[in-house]
């Protein structure tokens, strides 16, 4: 358990380095807003960040995580460059167990999320169920995942006949999710009659799950793209007035929307649309 937190089954893994950005206040705003789950930022950044009660930092430079990758992996790793982590996110489970050890499931993030209400979806009976769970339905979610804090599950990457390589090779190879075949299968498309450069964690976690040897979730509970008439909502996020989701995936909308400057107060309810947000 992270010292100091009341205790809680569930530990979000987020991994940052360099400046942070405008949306990193909405992120940590919706972190602040599920006190029933610890978030656990580790990276190069944070120092000035008035963090939350279940948020804990752990200062790290990109050259110290790689030693602890080395040191975890028993082997040499490339991580000269940041975005690289999303390659590595399936091992956060191996890689950060010294942090860990004490929570039933974790989850790995980044920051270009606003979370929903978490414990609308991530209940104690649903998780009792599953070894892993992705907010997408066709393939293992990068921005956003849990795993079952098992020695087993956290090892589950290495499954995958290419993990040595990608984790030794300066490429980004989309390992945390499908080898970069996500609109393929998001148009119906079997993963397993497509060519792909590696053998990806969706590739693992789908062969496991139809040998029925990991219990593992698939549903489509995120908002992503530029839909607006996303409605926050002191902890809640509402999509068209009548969906819950778990959390707004900001991958297209920070690429639209350039704040001049970072907000001065999250308010506790905003408007997002498909190109800014109102407060």
């Amino acid at each position: 358990m992270v010292s100091g937190l009341v205790k809680c089954n569930t530990v979000v893994i987020v991994p940052y380095f360099g400046e942070l950005p405008w949306y990193f206040w909405y992120f940590i705003k919706s972190c602040e807003n599920n006190p029933d789950f610890h978030f656990l930022l580790i990276g190069d950044s944070f120092d000035a960040v008035d963090c939350p009660a279940n948020v804990m930092i752990v200062p790290m430079n990109l050259n110290e995580l790689a030693e602890l990758i080395c040191t975890k992996l028993g082997f040499p790793v490339q991580l000269s460059k940041a975005y690289k982590l999303c390659d590595f996110k399936p091992a956060y489970g191996l890689i950060f167990s010294d942090f860990i050890a004490d929570y039933q499931f974790w989850a790995q993030s980044d920051i270009d999320v606003i979370f929903g209400k978490l414990s609308s979806f991530l209940t104690p009976d649903f998780l009792s169920q599953y070894d892993y769970v992705s907010v997408r339905h066709d393939y293992t979610s990068g921005c956003f995942s849990v795993f079952r804090n098992l020695d087993w599950v956290n090892r589950l990457f290495m499954l995958s006949k290419d993990y040595e390589m990608v984790y030794q090779s300066p490429g980004n190879y989309c390992f945390d999710q499908c080898n970069y075949t996500m609109d393929y299968l998001t148009n119906g498309g079997d993963l397993f009659k497509k060519f792909t450069e590696i053998e990806s964690f969706t590739h693992v976690v789908r062969k496991e799950q139809a040998g029925e040897r990991i219990r593992a979730h698939f549903d489509f509970i995120l908002i992503e793209g530029l839909p607006g008439r996303i409605k926050y909502d002191r902890g809640r996020l509402i999509y068209q007035n009548r969906f819950e989701a778990i959390l707004y995936h900001l991958y297209h909308f920070k690429r639209v929307y350039f704040p001049a400057r970072k907000p001065a107060i999250i308010p506790k309810r905003f408007r997002i649309s498909v190109s800014r947000i109102y407060c």
